[in-house]
C-alpha cells in the first residue's frame, strides 16, 4: 500500500536561512535534452536518439510576505547577485528525505494583494547544475 506524507513541516532554505511563511514549494523535475541519432539502417525505420544535457528546471515558491523574514529579504540580495547559492527542500518523511541544490534566483514578486487576501510572495529558483536528492541522511 502507497505510503502518503502531509506536506505540512516542508522546508526551503538557502544556505542555513530558513525561507519562512511558505504555502507551496514546487518540485525539481528533472529533463534531459536528446540528440537524434537515426541512420538509414536504423532498425524498423524508428529513429534513434542518445540521451544529452539534463536540465534541474526551477523551483518555484510560494506564500504571504513576512517582512521579517530573513529568508525572504535575502532573496531580493540573490537576484540582485545573479550568483548561484545552496538550497535545500527538507521534508517531514520517515526516513528523512531531502534535495540539495545550486540555484539563481530569477524572479521575485512581492504585493499581490486584494480585499480579502493577504500580501503575496513569491519566487523562482532556476536550478543550476546537478540536484541531489539524499534519502536516510538523517538531517
Amino acid at each position: 500500500m502507497p505510503k502518503a506524507t502531509r506536506a505540512l513541516g516542508t522546508k526551503l532554505t538557502k544556505d542555513t536561512t530558513e525561507i519562512g511563511g511558505l504555502t507551496s514549494i514546487g518540485g525539481i523535475e528533472i529533463t534531459a535534452d536528446t540528440v537524434d541519432v537515426t541512420t538509414l539502417d536504423s532498425d524498423g525505420g524508428y529513429r534513434e536518439f542518445l540521451g544529452t544535457f539534463k536540465d534541474g528546471g526551477e523551483v518555484t515558491i510560494e506564500g504571504f510576505f513576512d517582512p521579517e523574514s530573513e529568508g525572504q529579504l535575502a532573496m531580493q540580495d540573490s537576484l540582485d547577485s545573479g550568483l548561484a547559492e545552496d538550497y535545500k527542500i527538507t521534508f517531514p518523511t520517515t526516513p528523512a528525505a531531502e534535495w540539495a541544490f545550486e540555484g539563481v534566483v530569477t524572479g521575485l514578486k512581492v504585493g499581490d494583494v486584494d480585499v480579502d487576501g493577504n500580501i503575496a510572495f513569491g519566487a523562482t529558483i532556476k536550478v543550476s547544475g546537478k540536484p541531489l536528492l539524499t534519502i536516510g541522511s538523517g538531517s
